[in-house]
């Protein structure tokens, strides 16, 4: 009889599940036998890398035989200047879900308790579960955060509460007046984690810069990434900036060389290309209004968004639709593992890609 290695595996682990991504392109090709296939499904940046992110990855590609800057140190130093902090509040990660994990790694284990909210970002529950810590899901407000009832939750087995500003899956926001009541609430022995993936792409005036917190909130931990508004969603490269303490603790725990050669170059080149993240921010804005009045004018209704991508919802199972979208070569995300079975996520794509998607959802209705 052959060994259960299942049974072996922690408990925590266990009883997880795989995140789902969003369907690839090639994989649908292989199912369908298609072509000329649109992805509107993981949030990515249709405009492609800027020209200085491509040109640092060519300069780069000569020294692939060696190990990367373990420490990421012309990295840190564009964003040290960028956002004026030290390199010492820096933390460096395969892609933002990275230093996600190496928070849940560092400061959950057995007993402890993380809190997010209902409809947040499915990698909190997946690095809380592993660990083996308990987590205490609030009901959202309106499809996002309720920082009241997020409060109320805290207990003397609280150590880390994860929050989404801008929200993914549901595209909501939290302002600063909220942001400054609820910091405000919270033991200093509790880390709260600002998740600002979509920061670039926020416009509203009351939106709050995570990282203007710091100073005031030692227990604050901002996490930022380069795979949206800079369009590097496949070298994998994010960030956090905390406390020098914090991130001291969070490289203890970093694997070493966690980000490679290529993605260091290309985000060092990114972050001082200011010209490619105002065009990014444009096209996200012409093409969420595009959708917006296409889905309007479908009668369809969806929960307003300041990323780059929009829930649509519907009054029934929204996956057939997903799978007749499949089969006219559109895929879109379905968001039933956020407990959201009647919805949608759709990303931003390029005008001729949102054209197709609002064409192919009126036929498919």
């Amino acid at each position: 009889m052959s060994c259960d290695f299942i049974a072996l595996a922690t408990a925590g682990v266990r009883g997880l599940t795989p995140y789902q991504p969003g369907k690839p392109v090639d994989e649908l090709e292989r199912e369908l036998g298609i072509s000329n296939i649109i992805k509107l499904a993981s949030n990515e940046n249709p405009m492609g890398p800027s020209e200085a992110a491509l040109q640092a990855i060519r300069d780069g590609v000569k020294e692939l035989t060696r190990y990367p800057d373990g420490n990421g140190f012309v990295l840190k130093q564009a964003l040290s200047s960028s956002l004026a902090v030290d390199l010492e509040q820096i933390t460096l990660g395969n892609g933002s879900n990275d230093v996600l994990d190496l928070i849940a790694r560092a400061y959950l284990a057995p007993g402890d308790e993380a809190i997010f909210s209902q409809y947040a970002f499915a990698v909190y529950p997946i690095s809380t579960q592993a660990v083996g810590a308990t987590a205490v899901v609030t009901p959202a407000k309106e499809y996002g955060h309720d920082l009241d009832a997020m409060a109320e939750a805290i207990t003397s087995k609280t150590r880390v509460i994860f929050i989404a500003n801008p929200n993914n899956p549901t595209g909501t926001w939290l302002t600063k007046e909220q942001v400054d009541g609820f910091l405000v609430k919270v033991p200093e022995s509790v880390l709260v984690v600002l998740d600002e993936a979509y920061f670039e792409y926020v416009g509203e005036a009351e939106y709050p810069d995570g990282i203007g917190y710091l100073e005031k909130y030692p227990n604050l931990i901002v996490t930022r990434t380069f795979s949206k508004a800079y369009g590097l969603a496949s070298l994998r490269v994010g960030y956090s900036v905390s406390s020098p303490d914090i991130a001291n603790i969070l490289n203890r725990v970093r694997q070493p060389f966690n980000v490679n050669s290529l993605a260091l170059a290309a985000a060092a080149a990114a972050v001082t290309d200011e010209e490619y993240l105002q065009e990014s921010r444009s096209h996200n804005r012409e093409g969420m209004a595009q959708l917006v009045e296409g889905l309007s004018g479908l009668d369809l209704s969806f929960v307003p968004s300041v990323g780059n991508f929009i829930l649509v919802n519907f009054d029934k199972d929204a996956l057939p639709i997903f799978e007749s979208l499949l089969k006219k070569g559109v895929i879109v995300r379905p968001v039933g593992n956020y407990g959201l079975p009647n919805a949608l996520r759709v990303s931003v794509g390029t005008k001729s890609e949102n054209a197709r998607f609002l064409d192919s959802l009126a036929e498919v209705l």
